[in-house]
């Protein structure tokens, strides 16, 4: 049984089979100690612990969802049906990860992936960012399709789960299914594309075209370095006109889609630092690990509650160390201070980046009016590459703006902008500098919720081995400090070996009365040994009395049988007899 419940709980924890057996393997010392091998590991876990047929497996799930809304009534689902009653779409997401909502709702990352399930149900994500920079879970969903219509009803769903709040920014991939049922949805959220996604395609939208390493290393040059819409829209022409690609209707498509995944038509919105769906798919990657295209519904809900969890303790270790510890400042400045105080330790590093980034900026002011300057900021990137930014800062207001916009998408400031307040001798910078959505110091109501995680369902022998070898550990490793100490708990074992051996030889063959029966005692029933017979079944074995009965019956039967047929016979032989007259007379 201790090895049956290890596999168990493994197979909970997402560990897997190969894993399990070896640490049997290493547990025994050596392979010869096992009188079992890896492959009876894996069919225990076939045959015991994912054996749900497909009947079961989405009653089980339905289950799962109302146990998870009885634990907390903020437990959100909903489930549309299609006329068999099978499961076509189906939404959820738990107490902890709407009021998260609150704090980290702003930008939503949402990717879709397959191969999770046995029924090819298409798995989607919400996710945000939270005060650490770490994705957190803000609902879960399956999908039959990924027609308009099924984005449409999801995303209105998890509008309702949210309490109707729309975030400020979406990012998905390029499925026109869901830009168009996020327009209708969620009409004043800005819709981003993912921007890895589209630089993943150059290769092989433009490998047929001479020189294309040099085409991809240009089409990045201007996407990313272009620090105005005007000089993006003149580099483009310029890239299309070098390199012959006018005629390209993949490059003509997105330019004119260039609103929704070119950084610098983007990048004037705060984006939590995201500019692709990453954050979705490493969630993805989370359940690829544990389960595949065979897994049941339950195998996916147990999976996702892991992952649940395992955001949840990330996020509580990186609150407790911000508590507890303080990351030094690498310089004297005041505002590098400032921003120690006041942010989590991820993005007081991310802060210090910048302060470091600053040593490679040369800053010389351009024009200064009324408190209002105009600075020059060059970047040395590398040996022979120096960037220029354009530093508006004023003095009146505290307020400094770089064309980078790293402030505006991600919410730090900017090495440039470090460069002119340093320039101008400012030793505070203004509070909308430090967001309050990176700050230690805020008192968050999603942390003081616990994420759902469904109770294992055992049977009552299983808790109850449980409890006892729990309890046994620590009796173990007090025993085990001396001879003396293990000889004393040998001869306890002993004697209780022998005190339950006489109780379960007492029991052998009691009766159970109504007078005395209780639940306890109901739950140690067992039922009786199945028998297994060939062929026709025997009949029921009757009592003495009712074969006696049985036997006159048949006996009276046969008297009154007898009887009859000598009546017959004299009756025959009258007839013949008259009969044979008759003609004697003729």
């Amino acid at each position: 049984m201790s090895i049956r419940r290890t596999i168990e709980n493994n197979e909970e924890a997402g560990i897997r089979p190969s894993k399990t057996y070896q640490s049997f393997v290493a547990a025994a010392g050596g392979h010869r100690e096992l009188n079992f091998i890896e492959k009876d590991v894996k069919n225990y876990i076939t045959r015991e612990v994912r054996n749900v047929s497909e009947q079961e497996d989405a009653k089980e799930f339905g289950k799962y969802l109302l146990r998870m809304k009885e634990k907390n009534p903020n437990f959100f689902f909903e489930l549309q049906l299609e006329e068999d009653q099978s499961i076509k779409l189906v939404f959820w997401a738990d107490a902890r990860s709407r009021a998260a909502f609150e704090y980290f709702g702003d930008v939503i990352s949402f990717d879709t992936t397959y191969n999770t399930n046995r029924y090819n149900l298409v798995c989607g994500s919400f996710v945000g960012v939270n005060h650490h920079g770490q994705s957190t879970l803000l609902g879960c969903s399956l999908m039959k399709n990924e027609e308009i219509e099924s984005f449409k009803w999801l995303f209105q769903c998890w509008l309702r789960c949210m309490g109707g709040n729309a975030p400020k920014g979406f990012l998905t991939d390029q499925c026109a299914s869901m830009k168009k049922a996020l327009e209708a949805c969620m009409p004043t959220t800005i819709h981003r594309w993912c921007i890895w996604h589209i630089m993943k395609k150059i290769p092989s939208k433009l490998n047929r075209y001479k020189g294309h390493a040099d085409i991809e290393q240009e089409m990045s040059q201007d996407v990313w370095n272009s620090h105005s819409k005007d000089s993006f829209d003149r580099n483009w022409n310029d890239f299309l006109l070098n390199f012959g690609l006018a005629d390209n209707k993949w490059l003509s498509d997105l330019y004119e889609d260039r609103h929704i995944w070119v950084p610098i038509y983007l990048d004037h919105h705060f984006w939590a630092g995201m500019r692709s769906t990453q954050r979705s798919k490493s969630m993805h990657s989370f359940f690829n690990k544990y389960i595949t295209r065979n897994s049941s519904l339950i195998q996916f809900v147990k999976q996702y509650d892991n992952c649940l969890e395992s955001r949840e303790q990330a996020e509580r270790e990186s609150d407790a160390a911000d508590f507890h510890t303080l990351i030094p400042c690498a310089t004297k400045s005041s505002i590098e201070a400032q921003f120690q105080d006041a942010y989590t330790h991820a993005k007081f590093r991310e802060v210090q980046a910048q302060f470091r980034g600053k040593a490679n900026c040369i800053t010389r002011l351009k024009n200064s009016a009324l408190g209002y300057s105009v600075y020059d900021v060059g970047e040395q990137v590398s040996s022979s590459i120096f960037n220029k930014f354009v530093v508006t800062y004023d003095s009146v207001a505290a307020e400094v703006k770089c064309e980078c916009l790293l402030f505006e998408s991600r919410g730090i400031l900017c090495r440039h902008a470090l460069s002119v307040l340093s320039f101008e001798q400012a030793s505070q910078v203004s509070p909308r500098y430090i967001l309050e959505r990176w700050s230690k110091k805020v008192k968050r109501r999603h942390t003081h919720i616990k994420s759902s995680h469904d109770e294992p369902l055992m049977e009552p022998r299983s808790k109850r081995f449980n409890q006892l070898v729990f309890r046994s550990q620590n009796i173990c490793k007090f025993a085990s400090e001396s001879e003396e100490l293990t000889t004393i708990l040998h001869r306890a074992y002993d004697n209780v070996m022998a005190e339950m051996e006489a109780l379960k030889a007492k029991r052998k063959g009691t009766s159970l009365s109504h007078e005395d029966a209780n639940l306890e005692s109901v739950n140690e029933l067992q039922s009786p040994p199945r028998i297994r017979t060939r062929g026709r079944p025997k009949n029921r074995l009757g009592s003495k009395l009712e074969k006696q009965i049985a036997n006159g019956t048949k006996k009276k039967k046969t008297k009154v049988l007898s009887e009859v047929k000598v009546m017959f016979f004299k009756f025959v032989a009258i007839e013949f007899i008259f009969l044979v007259n008759r003609l004697a007379n003729v």
